[in-house]
């Protein structure tokens, strides 16, 4: 049972922007998403792309273009530029260019938005989709035009399919719910008489008969919104409203692909019907509705597979110098990450502690923990704290709501599965130690909860935004908040984010709260397969091609680009982008990193760099962390002559990890 719902207290942050500029006014009530597929549309001038596979779609003057992706591929990057292959508007619109008009986003939800183009165009953006919908409200004249050259627009009998030949080798098809007549010139066609209706774009990827075979079948079904529901433990049910007959086509990327199941719903995978995207291989589906089914992960306070009995007093030496060190250094940060960071820390030596049997130091862990994180629950910690700011629903810090850059960004809602994930966990183990203690600020932990696990049916569900970090399509989070750029969403440390769930899933383990272990273990099992599919780059990789003869994990992952620099780091810093995919260390990174075979090509890809001058002692230890899966020996060597750890890090953590590695379960 949950404890009752808290908000903390109310600030009004001059740096965040205003919803009101394209938001429909009747959304405004509820809090508005933070970090969704399509933030670039309610952002600045909301002129910047977004990308809807399998189109980059841009919004500017109240037309609409769409671009097909065409992806670079370097030994650095994989990047794309958006280009105006299409471009939607209306007579009224290109007659006023520059008058300030734009777009209105009027509803939205986990897998689509809507916007309105005035005066007359409704677009239902379907992420999947391979045909772009849009309908004519009134009878209006409608242009489509080009960055290219027109080569040809011919139709058929009856004017409802149009097809339009680009100088770019490209092909659109153009379906209509009624006849229509096209006038084209050297770059743009003009729908001679005022229509109204439903129009669909689709590229033709190939001149393979099978594709517009395929596009013509399923033209007259179209989805106008979608929805992503967690009804199930480890499972995401995708439901549609849709309009038209037939049935019903979209575009599943290879996560997808391998998550399908027909346990409740019937499908069918069109493995032929393929369109090129960064994130692999979109295939045909052709179902009502997807049922996503992932392997299960089990929230657990301790090791997997057990600490080996005779590593215990090395480990607790260890740990007896780390718990003395809490009371002789105090944290020495009001930034809310590096302070999480550190509270984290602490709390993992109390488990550490319960696995090896060593109680005496946990009362000294407990005063450590209650004197660290009560502060920022109950508003007397000096120089930040957590507040709650209405404009958009969702929890800020001080230093971040008076400056963008402020704790990395969080009052603009960066980071938030990072930083309160890293609370959360603290929380969860001091309130497994002291229950009275949890039970006094369970209000708030369960606040902290909500800003980015909201799933629409909480009791704080008309206070903070559905998912604010998770994306329901990819199958991941991301972490960049109310920030535009021009490649869309970008995510850096997908460890970082397992963490965050897992750390709810550990809070729902200590307040006995079963629902709250479910969502966040299943969270984390989704943002686990997604790390592994699109962050982990395996040699001979397709996926990647040149990037993936070069680099052996991504650096940022964003929509439409992977880099191999991070946002602090060059790309030549390769035990940084190892070991921001491994910290913190959990028994949940053995999950994350299951396939040890890839754990080894990526230490031996990154060893070299530690012969770099000037290397941190704290990166090596996340290096020396992963040699542990497959060379233990060799691993402990590297880790006792290790001088320092991360922030987030202990001897006592690395020591518990590599005794956890053994297979020969005789000796434990």
């Amino acid at each position: 049972m949950s404890p009752p719902a808290f908000l903390f207290p109310e600030i009004q942050s001059p740096v965040l922007p205003d919803p009101s500029l394209f938001f429909s006014p009747n959304l405004l009530s509820s809090p508005l998403p933070t970090n969704s597929f399509f933030q670039n549309f309610a952002l600045n001038n909301g002129d910047q792309p977004v990308y809807v596979q399998p189109y980059l779609v841009k919004s500017s003057n109240a037309s609409l273009s769409l671009s097909f992706p065409l992806f670079l591929y370097t030994l650095a990057l994989i990047s794309n530029t958006f280009s105006r292959d299409l471009t939607v508007s209306t007579a009224e619109s290109n007659r006023s260019p520059g008058a300030g008009l734009k777009h209105v986003i009027t509803s939205y939800d986990d897998l689509s938005v809507t916007l309105r183009l005035p005066p007359d165009l409704t677009f239902y953006l379907v992420r999947g989709s391979p045909y772009l919908t849009f309908t004519v409200d009134n009878p209006t004249s409608v242009s489509i035009s080009t960055n290219h050259s027109i080569l040809s627009v011919t139709h058929n009998p009856s004017f409802t399919k149009h097809t339009l030949v680009l100088s770019n080798n490209q092909t659109w098809l153009l379906y209509s719910s009624s006849p229509l007549h096209l006038i084209s010139s050297t770059n743009s066609c003009l729908i001679s008489k005022p229509y109204f209706g439903v129009i669909r774009l689709a590229i033709l990827p190939s001149s393979e008969p099978l594709y517009q075979k395929v596009l013509d079948r399923y033209c007259t079904r179209y989805p106008v919104s979608g929805t992503a529901k967690l009804t199930h433990h480890f499972r995401i049910n995708y439901e549609w409203k849709k309009k038209g007959r037939g049935e019903l086509l979209l575009l599943a990327h290879p996560l997808h692909v391998q998550l399908l199941t027909n346990e409740d719903h019937d499908f069918r995978i069109l493995k032929e019907f393929k369109y090129d995207s960064i994130d692999g291989d979109l295939v045909g589906v052709v179902a009502e509705r997807w049922s996503l089914e992932t392997d299960p992960v089990s929230a657990t306070w301790h090791s997997i597979r057990g600490v080996h009995k005779k590593s215990f007093p090395e480990i607790i030496e260890a740990l007896s110098e780390d718990v003395k060190s809490l009371s002789s250094n105090p944290i020495a940060t009001n930034a809310s990450y590096f302070y999480g960071k550190a509270v984290a820390r602490a709390a993992r030596l109390a488990l550490i502690a319960e696995e090896v049997r060593f109680p005496k130091v946990i009362p000294t862990i407990r005063v450590f923990l209650i004197k660290s994180i009560t502060p920022w629950l109950d508003g007397s910690f000096e120089g930040n704290g957590f507040f709650y700011d209405p404009k958009w629903g969702g929890i800020v810090t001080l230093q971040g709501s008076k400056d963008t850059q402020g704790d990395f960004g969080f009052g603009i809602y960066n980071d938030h599965h990072y930083h309160l994930g890293y609370f959360l966990y603290a929380i969860s183990v001091l309130t497994k130690i002291d229950p009275v203690w949890g039970k006094k600020y369970g209000p708030q932990a369960y606040s902290m909860v909500e800003d980015y696990m909201n799933t629409g049916h909480g009791k704080l569900q008309k206070s903070y935004t559905k998912l604010r970090c998770f994306d329901s399509w990819m199958l991941h989070s991301w972490a960049s908040g109310l920030t535009e750029f021009a490649d869309n969403r970008n995510q850096e440390s997908t460890s970082e984010a397992v963490n965050g769930y897992y750390s709810a899933a550990l809070m729902g383990l200590s307040y006995g709260d079963n629902n709250l272990v479910g969502l966040g273990s299943t969270l984390a099992a989704f943002e686990i397969r997604a790390a592994q599919q699109w962050w982990h780059v395996k040699e001979g990789s397709s996926l990647y091609k040149e990037f993936g003869e070069e680099n052996r994990v991504a650096g940022v992952l964003w929509s439409t680009k992977r880099d191999s620099a991070l946002w602090f780091a060059p790309p030549e810093w390769r035990e940084c982008r190892l070991g921001i995919q491994v910290l913190p260390l959990l028994p949940v990174t053995e999950v994350l990193f299951s396939d040890v075979e890839y754990a080894k090509e990526l230490v031996d890809w990154t060893l070299p760099a530690l012969k770099r001058e000037g290397v941190g002692e704290g990166w090596k230890g996340f290096v020396y962390a992963l040699k542990a899966l497959y060379d233990e020996e060799s691993a402990q060597k590297n880790i006792g002559e290790l001088q320092g750890f991360d922030d987030g890090n202990s001897l006592s953590n690395l020591l518990w990890w590599v005794y956890s590695r053994r297979n020969d379960r005789k000796n434990f």
